[in-house]
C-alpha cells in the first residue's frame, strides 16, 4: 500500500511539473518569437512567415530606430523612467493612506468616502472634460506632471483591492494592542499596517509601475513637444513614420526599403525588456500568509 501510494504521489507530482512546464513555456515562447522575429531579415519574414529558427538573420530593424531616433529613445527611456518611479512612489503614497481610513470600521465617514472611491470606478466626466479641466484649470500641457497626474488619480480599482487586504489581513486586535501600548494612529499605520501590507503594496505597485512605462494615452492628449515623449509615444511615432514612408515609396520613383515588421518587433523588445529585467528582482514580494499567526485570541 505504501509504495503504490508513493507511486502515485510521483505520478501526480510528475503531472504537476508537466503542467507548469507546459504554461511557463506558453508564457516564455512569445516573447523568444518577438525577439527572433526582430532580428529576422525583412523578405524572410515576408516569404518565411515567423520562426524560432530564421533562415536569414538581420539587424536592420534596430539599426534604423537607432540610426533615426538614437538620441531620442535614450532620451525617452530616461523620462520614462522618471514618471514610472516618481508616478508609482507617489501612488504608493495616497492609494494606503486612503485605503486604511475606510477599512477602519471605527471610522465614521468611512460609508461616504468607500462610495466615492466606488463611484470613480463606474463614472467619469470624459474625454473632453478630463482634457480641459488638465489644459485649462491645472496647465499641464507640455510639461511632465501631464504623463503623471491624469493617471495618478485613476487608483479607485487600488484603493478597494488595498482596502479589502486590510480588513481581511490587518486584526483589530493588534491596532488595538498598539493603541494600549501609547501608539497614535501615524505610528500604527507605519509601524504595523505597512509592514504586514508588503505583498499587496508590492502587487499594486508592479502593477501600477507597468501601467506608467506602458502608457501612451497621456503623451498623445497632452504632449505635443517632441522632447517630452515618454517611450511609448516615441516608439509610436518611429512606426508612424516607418508606415508613412513606406507608403509614399510605391507612388515616387524612388524606393524606400524599410523593414517595417521587423521594426514593430524591434519596437517592441525594446519597450519591454526593462520589465523583464526588473520583474524578477519584484516577485520574490508576492509572498502570501504573512500575518498567519500574528493574532492570539
Amino acid at each position: 500500500m505504501r509504495k503504490s501510494k508513493k507511486s502515485g504521489d510521483r505520478v501526480f507530482q510528475l503531472l504537476i511539473h508537466a503542467v507548469l512546464i507546459v504554461l511557463s513555456l506558453a508564457a516564455i515562447l512569445p516573447f523568444v518569437l518577438l525577439f527572433t522575429s526582430s532580428l529576422t531579415d525583412e523578405k524572410s519574414l515576408l516569404v518565411d512567415g515567423y520562426s524560432f529558427f530564421p533562415k536569414k538573420w538581420s539587424v536592420d530593424a534596430y539599426a534604423y530606430v537607432f540610426r533615426t531616433n538614437g538620441e531620442n529613445v535614450f532620451r525617452s527611456y530616461g523620462i520614462t523612467f522618471f514618471i514610472t518611479v516618481l508616478g508609482t512612489s507617489i501612488s504608493l503614497i495616497i492609494a494606503p493612506m486612503l485605503a486604511y481610513a475606510i477599512s477602519r470600521r471605527d471610522y465614521p465617514r468611512r460609508g461616504i468616502i468607500s462610495f466615492l472611491v466606488f463611484f470613480t470606478m463606474i463614472f467619469n466626466g470624459g474625454l473632453v472634460a478630463s482634457y480641459i479641466m488638465w489644459t485649462r484649470v491645472f496647465f499641464i500641457k507640455n510639461t511632465i506632471w501631464a504623463l503623471i497626474f491624469p493617471s495618478l488619480l485613476f487608483n479607485g480599482f487600488y484603493v478597494m483591492l488595498m482596502r479589502s487586504y486590510f480588513q481581511m489581513n490587518i486584526h483589530p486586535a493588534l491596532l488595538e494592542a498598539a493603541k494600549i501600548d501609547g501608539a497614535g494612529e501615524f505610528r500604527i499605520y507605519c509601524s504595523i499596517v505597512m509592514p504586514l501590507s508588503l505583498p499587496i503594496i508590492a502587487t499594486i505597485g508592479l502593477m501600477i509601475a507597468i501601467g506608467y512605462w506602458n502608457d501612451w494615452q497621456n503623451g498623445l492628449y497632452y504632449i505635443t513637444n517632441p522632447k517630452l515623449y515618454s517611450l511609448q509615444n516615441l516608439l509610436n511615432r518611429i512606426l508612424t513614420n516607418a508606415k508613412y514612408l513606406a507608403s509614399i515609396s510605391s507612388s515616387v520613383s524612388v524606393q524606400v526599403e524599410l523593414p517595417s515588421i521587423g521594426i514593430r518587433m524591434a519596437m517592441a523588445v525594446i519597450g519591454v525588456i526593462p520589465v523583464m529585467i526588473l520583474y524578477p528582482f519584484f516577485q520574490r514580494y508576492f509572498i502570501k500568509g504573512i500575518t498567519l499567526g500574528g493574532v492570539k485570541e
